[in-house]
């Protein structure tokens, strides 16, 4: 696939490509990665910069005792290797994961470096994406040390429903919470054994009810997430 061929499909990519120089163009190349890759990883000499324009992934900080961190999930469109370029950084300092398959349009740093230095829309939007990221994780930075993982697991769950239109015109019937155990250990931030016995605990309770064992909830239930989470913060 080629960037022309990307931006037919994807409409809105040509906001953040519509003033890439063409001899930038010429050289950018359509990469898809599969769902569970990674995208990049911790600690590697950065060489491109990428705009996601499909899919999912999510930015986990990995360290030498094997634990993992999960910093945040972005769905396109998004940046890969922004932060490390704007940082005027070598290497990259987090991991990316595809959580569905991602469609990236990639150019060489390089190439990104002139081009952020000559277009001032493309560095607007970055700078704005960097700056979304950053206030994001300032505004919910501290809540995995003091709320409760009951208040974290149903805090996760209602803003997983916000993002998959529960709060639309026409929601769902139904949404199903698609991470693995592993995955939301690591989202939410606690061990594994207070993450399957809050999800039991939760579950009893009438919150929400496993399929195959992945959280699915209804909009009634989501009500009463969102009731519970309110009356937590007055506590």
């Amino acid at each position: 696939m080629t960037l022309t061929e990307l931006e037919a499909a994807v409409p809105a990519l040509k906001e953040y490509t519509k003033n890439m120089p063409e001899d930038i163009r010429s050289r950018c190349t359509v990469r898809t990665h599969a769902a569970g890759s990674i995208i990049h990883q911790k600690n590697m000499e950065l060489g491109y910069f990428g705009i996601v324009a499909k899919g999912e992934n999510r930015v986990i900080n990995e360290f030498e005792n094997g634990n993992v961190y999960m910093i945040e999930s972005n769905k396109a469109i998004d940046f890969i290797g922004e932060v490390t370029i704007l940082a005027g950084m070598s290497r990259t300092s987090v991991t990316i994961e595809a959580v569905t398959d991602n469609v990236v349009a990639y150019i060489s740093r390089k190439d990104a470096e002139r081009w952020l230095a000559s277009d001032m829309n493309i560095l607007h939007l970055t700078a704005r994406h960097t700056a979304f990221k950053l206030y994001r994780s300032s505004y919910n930075n501290g809540a995995k040390l003091f709320y409760p993982p009951s208040y974290l697991l149903l805090d996760y769950m209602v803003k997983y429903g916000r993002q998959s239109g529960m709060e639309s015109s026409r929601p769902p019937k139904t949404i199903t919470v698609l991470r693995t155990r592993q995955m939301l250990q690591e989202e939410i931030g606690v061990n594994v054994k207070t993450l399957n016995r809050t999800i039991r605990q939760l579950k009893e309770e009438g919150f929400f009810s496993l399929c195959k064992g992945k959280i699915t909830f209804t909009r009634e239930q989501y009500g009463m997430a969102m009731e519970w989470l309110e009356a937590a913060k007055d506590k």
